[in-house]
């Protein structure tokens, strides 16, 4: 009973650390990389012949011009669940406009959010000494 417990235990322990893994195109199988979010049979028969026809993709720009529907929006999607393309995730246009975008609206709360900290530390330090 408790070999079966432990077996099982480890055996979802595996299952989990698979559904985590990173899966690089240029070396997962169909299986592999149907294991990642967003990528089913098609798309991933896609992949492997995208990479039998023209070689290994040497980039995420690469992976995108050769394999149909793939933008640059799925391409983030498909790398923050975990496809890399040689080993490097995507970065590029959409994180860094998306990147820059939020940046700019959390730099305005955040001046905004220091004025009236300051002002409220000013106010304490004006009604202790009133």
């Amino acid at each position: 009973m408790i070999k079966k417990l432990m077996l099982a235990v480890a055996t979802l322990v595996a299952s989990m650390g698979f559904a985590f893994a990173q899966v690089d195109v240029n070396k997962g199988d169909a299986a592999a990389l149907d294991s990642v979010k967003g990528v089913g049979p098609a798309m991933s028969k896609a992949i492997i012949d995208a990479r039998t026809k023209g070689g290994d993709f040497k980039d995420w720009s690469d992976f995108q011009k050769r394999v149909k529907g793939v933008a640059d929006k799925r391409a983030a999607q498909l790398s923050k669940a975990g496809l890399q393309v040689n080993g490097q995730s995507k970065e590029g246009a959409p994180m860094a406009a998306a990147s820059a975008a939020p940046a700019g609206k959390a730099a305005k709360p955040a001046k905004g959010s220091a004025k009236p900290a300051d002002m409220k530390t000013d106010m304490k330090a004006g009604k202790s000494a009133t």
